[in-house]
């Protein structure tokens, strides 16, 4: 079992900080201590270094009973070794780590304190003894309480730091996927409505067959170059292209597209959002709505953007699946909202405020 816990900032620093038992040796080496007393010495000493790293081990209440005896300890083998000392400012030391703010360690410390000045007043502690402990224990503890005050603001803010790290990775996967849902939901499905187009066509007309299947490529290549791109997190999406490609997926569906664009400033990010959202329900219309005809409107409206997509099929469902919800999440990153109608054939609305700088 190792001395320290391998999660402590330390290192190997409480190590070093034993070599000043050697206070404590200090007296029995310059009066020629005998027997008796170099037990004593290093019995103290062996039970002083257990309690030493067993500190570092332990948890609150143990680690109080552990500097409870340090002082105890100190006080009580003053009288026979002056340098014992070293227990009480070991004890001071230890006081800012144990206690875990600023106003209980200041109270544990003048308690010690306090314990000293009864040992003087009524035990007649000797003078170098509790001057020592005093004076040296004030400015260690002093210290370390400022010392300790600051690592633990330092363990806040790491931890705050590797909690927004987490949640921008998982701010990051949910954008990936929100991404590759759309541009895969969309490419699919308009490779699968082309092949059946280009089945159904084969026979009687070959060359518009191979028109389709020629669109099919070109729709796979376009497709493969936008995952690529949304996986680096480069990809911007132009609402006028989305459009196009809308009026082809849907022509290629049999359902007409009727598009009135407005002029709008739109930033980058807010018309890739746009883009994206209008890619999602083209796809969704495409794939369930079985309609004849499709509008789309964008426009603005009192400082708000408005953006409406309207079909004429079956509409009907209620619940909501992952494509409206990554459409909702999307305006919402915005600070817009989605209103949703299914009574007759499906529409939504988005609506989001032109001044807010959405990100994406």
């Amino acid at each position: 079992m190792p001395l320290l816990p391998k999660n402590r900032d330390h290192g190997w620093a409480p190590f070093v900080w034993l070599v000043f038992l050697a206070f404590f040796f200090f007296q029995p080496v310059l009066t020629h201590a005998g027997t008796k007393e170099w037990l004593i010495t290093i019995v103290a000493t062996v039970v002083f270094v257990a309690m030493y790293f067993g500190t570092f081990w332990a948890q609150p209440p143990v680690t109080y009973l552990f500097l409870i005896a340090m002082a105890a300890m100190g006080m009580g083998l003053a009288r026979f070794n002056q340098g014992s000392s070293v227990f009480i400012i070991f004890c001071a030391s230890f006081i800012p780590w144990v206690f875990c703010t600023t106003k209980r360690a200041a109270i544990a410390l003048l308690t010690l304190l306090t314990a000293l000045a009864i040992d003087v007043a009524f035990f007649h502690a000797p003078l170098p003894f509790w001057a020592t402990s005093m004076v040296v224990a004030l400015g260690v503890a002093g210290s370390n309480i400022h010392f300790a005050e600051r690592n633990r603001a330092d363990t806040k803010l790491r931890m705050a730091q590797e909690e927004i790290e987490h949640l921008a990775k998982v701010a990051e996967r949910e954008r990936i996927a929100r991404d590759l849902h759309d541009v895969l939901g969309h490419t699919l499905s308009l490779i699968i409505v082309k092949s059946t187009l280009a089945g159904k066509l084969l026979d009687k007309y070959p060359q518009q067959a191979r028109n389709e299947i020629s669109d099919i490529e070109k729709v796979s290549r376009e497709a493969m170059a936008e995952i690529r791109g949304t996986l680096r997190g480069y990809s911007t999406y132009k609402l006028t292209e989305e459009l196009q490609r809308a009026k082809a997926a849907l022509g290629s569906a049999g359902v007409n597209l009727e598009a009135d664009a407005a002029e709008v400033s739109l930033s980058p990010a807010q018309e890739s959002v746009l883009a994206l959202i209008t890619r999602e329900a083209v796809t969704n219309v495409v794939r369930h709505a079985q309609a004849r005809q499709c509008r789309v409107r964008l426009a603005a409206s009192n400082g708000d953007c408005v953006l409406e997509i309207q079909d004429d099929g079956r509409g009907g469902f209620q619940t909501e699946g992952n494509g409206v919800r990554g459409m909702r999440e999307r305006i919402e990153a915005l600070g817009g909202k989605l209103e949703r109608d299914t009574s007759a054939g499906t529409k939504l609305h988005f609506e989001f405020p032109l001044s807010t700088n959405g990100t994406h």
